[in-house]
């Protein structure tokens, strides 16, 4: 790096000849920076190449296997010539280093600029937290399966075509060494198309457009003739893939490592702790109602509301009576042996009321408003009201004779019916 220029923020330079540039990272950390790159620009009227240089030529010291895999995908990798080009470097990434090489001596121009918010990285975050939480709900949703089948067939055909192809595959040894290298080519072939989709889409959109409009058609049709996942190992195995592929948009989607594998951890301990929270939650419920006080609190009713209770209480009475009468259980030729009127049982059964307009008409006249027993229960009443008793009693005096009135009052001629 001796020989290189070294690029700063601004800056902006203007050369003919061969040459190397360097940009050297910040080492102090600000988290100001977690979704910020480094935008730097190449521009000509002429064609040249860009090259990277590395000094990890054998990838040997690289401390990840993304870092490992990107190597690997450099070396292979050779420079496309154009006569613009964009390259985003992470605020805290490895240093950078390129080489320009012009085929004419036509001048070239080198801008930098800090963009502070890079929506990739920001989508590539809130993508992985979203995916990671809700990885159970979505491998189980048909639209999300036929979804994924589209993406994957679009970025990694060969590892599609496989996963079709894999029950006329005998051998799983086969199977996981062709999926190896079916992944391996897949990332190249994403790591190509990441670093030239400008020049591809400004130069040949059609055919781009052509390859994702038929590649999609046909994965879903080969998604919706195999139908979504319905066993539960699938449908497990599903999710873990889901789940692993956020980690790995979680870790692309910050600038810093260390808060990313800070999140990794923070998403897997909330992901394990709702098991015990559940748990506790549910104890503490248990524990709450066993220690509950178990007083029983008493309310009594309003002459009106214990009028309605019992006139419907004596409908539904009646109603499952007729109900039971009307069964193929009820002993109907034993009970009209023992009956006086089985010809008003019967009118009972169909729906006719169990009292007489003349039982009415009687009961009203002997217990109704001015009869002689309500005359009398009236001046019981206030004879009663003179003698000092407290609430308490009178209230349980009161509870013993209406406990008292539904144990005698017997059934409207219940010796009749039954």
């Amino acid at each position: 790096g001796k020989n290189c220029s070294l690029l700063q923020e601004m800056d902006v330079i203007q050369k003919q000849d061969e040459n190397c540039y360097c940009y050297v990272q910040n080492r102090t950390i600000h988290l100001q920076y977690l979704w910020s790159t480094l935008q730097i620009k190449v521009s000509s009227r002429e064609k040249f190449r860009i090259e990277p240089i590395s000094e990890k030529n054998n990838c040997r010291n690289s401390e990840t296997v993304f870092e490992f895999a990107a190597c690997a995908v450099q070396i292979l990798w050779k420079p496309e010539t154009c006569t613009e080009t964009f390259l985003s470097i992470k605020q805290y990434g490895e240093d950078v280093c390129f080489k320009i090489q012009p085929f004419k001596t036509e001048p070239y121009i080198v801008r930098v600029k800090r963009e502070m918010l890079d929506g990739k990285l920001l989508f590539l975050f809130v993508a992985g937290i979203f995916l990671f939480h809700f990885a159970n709900s979505l491998s189980r949703s048909a639209k999300f399966f036929y979804l994924s089948g589209i993406i994957l067939s679009v970025l990694a055909l060969l590892v599609f075509v496989l996963l079709t192809l894999k029950r006329f595959i005998p051998r799983h040894s086969t199977f996981w060494i062709l999926m190896s290298g079916s992944w391996m080519v897949s990332l190249y072939f994403i790591y190509c198309v990441k670093e030239n989709i400008q020049w591809l889409w400004s130069e040949h959109k059609s055919y781009l457009l052509g390859y994702f409009l038929a590649v999609g058609i046909t994965s879903f049709a080969i998604c919706y003739q195999h139908g979504p996942l319905t066993t539960e190992l699938s449908i497990t195995l599903f999710t873990w893939t889901l789940q692993l592929t956020a980690f790995v948009l979680i870790y692309f989607g910050v600038t810093i490592p260390q808060v990313a594998y800070a999140v990794i951890a923070v998403s897997l301990c909330s992901k394990g702790l709702c098991y015990p929270l559940g748990a506790a939650c549910h104890i503490a419920r248990k524990m709450k109602h066993h220690f509950k006080s178990r007083k029983l609190v008493f309310k009594y009713l309003t002459e009106e509301e214990y009028r309605e209770q019992g006139e419907s209480e004596t409908i539904r009475a009646l109603e499952e009576l007729r109900s039971f009468c009307r069964s193929p259980d009820f002993p109907s030729w034993i009970a009209i042996s023992k009956l006086q009127a089985p010809h008003r049982f019967a009118a009972f059964v169909l729906g006719s009321p169990h009292v007489s307009p003349a039982e009415t008409k009687a009961h009203d006249e002997q217990f109704g408003i001015g009869s002689s027993f309500l005359e009398e229960q009236l001046f019981e009443t206030g004879a009663q009201s003179e003698q000092d008793e407290p609430a308490n009693c009178v209230h349980e005096e009161d509870e013993e004779n209406e406990n008292e009135m539904h144990t005698q009052i017997p059934f409207p001629y219940a010796t009749e019916l039954l």
